[in-house]
């Protein structure tokens, strides 16, 4: 069955201190090149086929349900194809 993938990100102008305790984290344990981490969130709906009308509704599920508009983003939706089995 396909999965659509929904990404939900805090707003870029928002503190993120999970990120930010991750990050620190990271330093700590001697990881070099890494300037930052935000952490956000990812939905994978399960769909009987990818229609415009499904990507319609998992649309308005993304930004009514998924996510909270006044802090976070929905930053991607994407349908990840059914893998047939060998």
């Amino acid at each position: 069955m396909p999965v659509i993938v929904v990404e939900v990100m805090p707003k870029p102008e928002l503190l993120d201190p999970q990120g930010k305790a991750v990050a620190g984290a990271l330093h700590r344990l001697g990881t070099a090149g890494i300037a930052g981490v935000r952490i956000g969130k990812r939905f994978e709906v399960t769909v009987d086929e990818v229609t415009d009308a499904v990507l319609a509704e998992v649309t308005r599920l993304a930004e009514d349900m998924f996510s909270n508009s006044v802090i976070e983003d929905v930053v991607s939706i994407t349908t990840v194809p059914t893998v047939t089995g060998s």
